[in-house]
């Protein structure tokens, strides 16, 4: 079989590829024209790569990593292929590991809240496990259905209840991968206090695979709460919203989930896709913040909202509400911020930033970016939402990545991104990387930083063969 399809490798050595389909199978090898029947999910640079292997276990993943290092073939590790800054993309000569075999949920522990779970698990399905012990992750996600649990500790995922439960970087109490030599990482530790040494998960979390492929995690759980409560404001400012959220983070029963700011642009779009309206909510507001509590009776929750609404519309009389009565209300609500996928329909591979701004400093930020973008091209009206109760923004360009010049790229970065880590912000708040923000990282990391990360790749990786061309480049 290798013999034959010799030149769909391309220059992956036959040895090498013999040793692969003894560890996993000829069935869990896919080259040449197989390759083009799987899904490379938002890009299809994903499957550059001679060959895409699909391995069962911790141990198959050590054996075709050390088999890769003894024959000096990169390797590039793929989750869920959700990336937007391309940390998954492979080329020729390189051989893609695939954790979607990895896809047992090993235990849970609920008295412990904790889940141990293989690396191919996707959000949902944990999501789904927990919920039998009333639990939840603590983290979600839009791509839920297709971001795996490995991706998202290799990312370092964040989500719309970061600014509660922190990033993934707060959720995960161990991990265990598989180095750039094939030995195993293992500390799947489960219990909060931990100060047993250097805390080396760190170095996975966010690493995007360059420094170890994770197989397994250690994820923290929270209780959910017995009822919800959504509703959607209408604000004239940024001001307005970010006073809304405060006054969620401070309600006298329940807590806070989510606070999702959606600018009128993205509204516009998504409401007028999915044909939604509400009586006296107008479809123009500058601003427009879904909020969600949690808490023990919905009567409760929903007697909060609105006690928000009306403490808001002492100062800002012009605003307007919907609160959600029903679930289907409130996925109807939740579908106006979470559908990206318009924009992307819209416009193809339309560049996207992922930036995350002090919460003092988002008004100002936006107040002067959109008019700079304006200025590089008039027709520019960004779609701008994010995770406001933390400043994460996503601005997404109305246009075509194929129609946007190098020149006028960079123009666009240049706005976006000055005085974002001066200001205490991150021009990368959860997408990444990858290898399309690499530039950026050299641009805008202190120089002691971006210095010791690269030493640490180079000691840990010192061939280089690991996700080769991500994160440090």
């Amino acid at each position: 079989m290798i013999e034959q399809n010799a030149h769909a490798t391309g220059d992956l050595p036959v040895t090498f590829l013999r040793d692969i389909e003894t560890t996993i199978g000829l069935s869990h090898l896919k080259q040449g024209d197989a390759i083009a029947n799987l899904d490379y999910g938002v890009t299809p640079a994903n499957f550059g790569a001679d060959a895409v292997a699909f391995p069962s276990s911790t141990q198959e993943i050590a054996c075709i990593i050390r088999s890769a290092a003894a024959h000096g073939v990169p390797v590039v590790p793929q989750g869920g292929r959700t990336g937007l800054v391309g940390g998954g993309v492979s080329s020729p000569g390189q051989i893609v590991v695939s954790t979607t075999r990895l896809n047992r949920i090993v235990e849970i522990y609920p008295d412990e809240r904790v889940a141990v779970v293989e690396a191919g698990v996707t959000l949902q399905a944990l999501q789904a496990a927990a919920s039998e012990y009333q639990l939840e992750p603590g983290i979600d996600l839009p791509s839920r259905g297709s971001a795996t649990i490995g991706g998202m500790v290799s990312t370092n995922a964040g989500g719309i209840s970061a600014f509660r439960y922190g990033v993934m970087r707060h959720r995960v109490l161990g991990l265990e991968a598989v180095l750039p030599d094939g030995s195993i990482y293992s500390d799947l530790t489960r219990v909060v206090k931990n100060v047993a040494g250097y805390d080396l998960k760190h170095l996975f979390i966010g690493a995007e695979g360059t420094l170890g492929i994770v197989t397994r995690a250690a994820i923290k759980l929270e209780p959910v709460p017995a009822a919800t409560a959504t509703a959607l404001f209408g604000l004239p400012s940024v001001e307005a919203a970010l006073e809304a959220t405060k006054l969620g983070l401070s309600v006298e029963y329940g807590h806070m989930r989510a606070a999702e700011a959606i600018w009128n642009s993205f509204f516009s779009l998504t409401s007028g896709e999915h044909l939604w309206s509400a009586t006296d909510y107008y479809p123009d507001y500058p601003v427009n913040l879904i909020m969600a509590l949690g808490g023990g009776d919905e009567e409760q929750l929903q007697t909060q909202l609105g006690r928000i609404y009306e403490e808001l519309y002492e100062t800002y009389p012009e605003m307007s509400a919907v609160v959600a009565t029903s679930q289907t209300q409130e996925a109807e609500l939740w579908r106006l911020r979470e559908d990206t996928d318009l924009i992307y329909r819209r416009y193809p591979a339309a560049p996207s930033f992922d930036v995350s701004v002090p919460l003092s400093r988002i008004e100002a930020y936006v107040t002067r970016c959109i008019p700079e973008l304006q200025s590089i091209d008039p027709t520019f009206d960004p779609y701008l939402f994010g995770h406001i109760a933390d400043g994460n923004l996503h601005i997404v360009l109305n246009a075509a990545g194929a129609d946007l010049t190098p020149e006028k790229a960079a123009a666009v970065e240049a706005v976006l991104y000055r005085d974002l880590t001066q200001s205490g912000g991150s021009f990368s708040a959860e997408h990444g990387i990858g290898s399309k923000r690499v530039h950026a990282l050299r641009a805008t990391a202190d120089p002691v930083k971006f210095a010791l990360m690269t030493r640490i790749k180079a000691a840990i990786d010192a061939g280089h063969t690991l996700n080769p061309g991500k994160v440090t480049g």
